[in-house]
């Protein structure tokens, strides 16, 4: 990374990982050609993938929050 910009947590980069696998799986299933077996694998797929975006985002929220606190 360059000077002028700060490194990136850990944390948003594992967040944006998710996210984009979310999305995979999601465009997956809005296709609806996959057997019906693929299909609900990948809802499962999409629902433990959720939950860990929502997780990683609400780390991320409560990191940002003590950083603000830090700087006011």
């Amino acid at each position: 990374m360059s000077p002028a910009s700060p490194e990136r947590p850990p944390e948003a980069a594992r967040f944006e990982e998710v996210l984009t696998k979310l999305e995979k799986t999601i465009a997956e299933l809005a296709g609806g050609t996959a057997p019906l077996e693929e299909l609900v694998a990948a809802h499962q797929r999409a629902l433990v993938l959720l939950a860990e975006a929502e997780s990683r985002l609400e780390e991320l929220k409560t990191r940002a929050d003590q950083i603000a606190r830090q700087l006011t």
